[in-house]
């Protein structure tokens, strides 16, 4: 069996885009998928240091540290910083189910103004900023692949994948990235 603590992250080094988009692979990130009743969100919010959102297609963050509303009772917690999320939940002191799966995501950064154009190349779902602001989040698909969508900033989007997917999601960015090029 390999060695975790040696294996090569998916995607390292990999660059790309084109004249109005850039592609690059984001630093490793603690992740956690998070489930819990509406009665457990003021604990988890207070344990987190962020309040756990609880509308559709919504986000919240604090720091290096976002929650994404995936689902009623389901969230994607980020800490870029690579803090100890499951700690964190074990001492919420709240009914709870939370899964580290760190290793399961890579992210994609995609930014610049073509990026919407980019991710329009295989998500169906309307991007413009009037539907998808600035903090918008949902768990979506890009070509074949399941993705969790992040909008960061006007023009960048976080785009969480799973690992197994990351190459086929990569290519098909780099390629849309091209098309949003003209």
């Amino acid at each position: 069996m390999a060695d975790a603590a040696i294996r090569k992250p998916a995607l390292a080094g990999r660059l790309g885009g084109s004249a109005t988009v850039r592609l690059a692979v984001a630093p490793a990130a603690t992740r956690v998928a998070l489930r819990a009743p509406a009665q457990s969100l003021a604990a988890l919010s207070s344990a987190l240091g962020l309040t756990v959102p609880t509308a559709p297609k919504t986000s919240s963050r604090v720091g290096a540290r976002s929650a994404l509303w995936l689902g009623p009772d389901e969230w994607l917690v980020i800490d870029e910083a690579g803090a100890d999320l499951m700690a964190v939940f074990s001492g919420a002191g709240a009914l709870h189910s939370a899964t580290d799966v760190s290793h399961r995501n890579v992210a994609v950064i995609v930014s610049g103004p073509g990026a919407e154009t980019t991710l329009a190349g295989g998500c169906p779902q309307d991007l413009s900023l009037s539907s998808f602001p600035v903090g918008a989040a949902s768990r979506t698909i890009f070509g074949k692949a399941e993705i969790v969508l992040l909008r960061t900033e006007e023009d960048t989007f976080r785009v969480e994948c799973w690992r197994s997917f990351s190459d086929y999601v990569f290519g098909l960015l780099a390629e849309a990235s091209g098309d949003a090029g003209h």
